[in-house]
């Protein structure tokens, strides 16, 4: 028998209870079960971003606490789906997608397959004034966790020259959030 098939419940209000201190900056995420054939995590805001993650897998949002927002870069144009507090959100794979969470306290449950060996995620950066994509990392996920961030360390880590929009010559922000988040409100507004 596997451990799995007999494994006591969990209590998901106390889970929350005793890793509150990492569902918030600097962490904001954590993972509920390893081992397992599903990522079931648990995301906590204030987080906002820049990157855009091509997920081959459908994911789940369920925002049980406060509210947040994904935005989607569809051919270097930008959307945005609200996730309000109790919405319930199914994503087909391959939506190219970056969670937005600005609200401090706001709670998210999302949960997705584990990757077969050669199946890659990915994560890319895009121009706000423009829409042209910078960046793209490519990585086969075995940890949503501990895989992500030293992508975005390296991505941070290049020049303004390789950071620079092949379409319009802006200059991605890095890892400043609110300057890229700025020029995404201005370019929308008429």
């Amino acid at each position: 028998m596997d451990k799995h098939h007999f494994s006591p419940p969990l209590n998901f209000n106390r889970w929350i209870e005793e890793y509150a201190h990492l569902l918030k900056p600097p962490v904001g995420n954590r993972q509920l079960w390893k081992d397992s054939d599903t990522m079931v995590t648990v995301v906590g805001g204030p987080n906002q971003r820049t990157d855009f993650h091509d997920d081959p897998v459908e994911e789940f949002f369920y925002q049980f606490k406060g509210n947040a927002y994904l935005n989607i870069w569809d051919r270097g144009q930008y959307e945005r789906i609200d996730l309000r507090e109790g919405d319930m959100y199914l994503m087909a794979p391959h939506v190219i997608h970056s969670p937005q969470r600005p609200e401090p306290g706001s709670l998210c449950l999302v949960i997705e397959k584990a990757r077969p060996e050669g199946q890659f995620d990915a994560l890319q950066w895009s121009c706000a004034h423009c829409g042209t994509l910078v960046k793209r990392y490519e990585l086969q996920l075995q940890s949503i966790v501990n895989d992500l961030p030293p992508v975005y360390e390296q991505f941070y880590a290049t020049s303004d020259a390789e950071r620079r929009c092949n379409g319009c010559g802006e200059i991605h922000p890095g890892r400043d959030w609110q300057t890229w988040h700025r020029t995404l409100e201005a370019v929308k507004r008429p």
